[in-house]
Formats: C-alpha cells, structure tokens, sequence
C-alpha cells in the first residue's frame, strides 16, 4: 500500500527505522510512534518506500 502523503512516507520511515533498531523508539511521537507499534516491518517497508514526487504534504 503506497503512502497517500509525504507526513505519511516519513513517519513510516520514522517507525521502520526505530523497528530495526537503527534509532531509539523513545525519540518516535504522533503517529511514527503508533504506526511502529501497530505495523510490521513489511507494511512500513512499503509505506517508507513510496516515492515522494507528486505526493501532497499533507492529505485532506
């Protein structure tokens, strides 16, 4: 599932990242914080790796 905005894109890299350890989950907040507990690596995978042209900043 491809992310729908960039906030999106980059908290699922937030989260991704503090779920292989490469960053302290402690430092996560709004919703990375929630997408790392609730995603698993696979799902975050995908989001993170959505390619950010086109994208809107925020979605509506």
């Amino acid at each position: 599932m491809p992310a729908k905005s960039k906030a999106q894109q980059k908290a699922a890299g937030a989260a991704l990242s503090a779920k292989r350890g490469e960053t302290k989950k402690s430092d996560l907040q709004g919703a990375s914080k929630s997408m790392e507990e609730s995603m698993s690596e696979d799902e975050l995978e995908d989001l993170a790796s959505t390619k950010r042209k086109g994208l809107p900043e925020h979605k509506d």
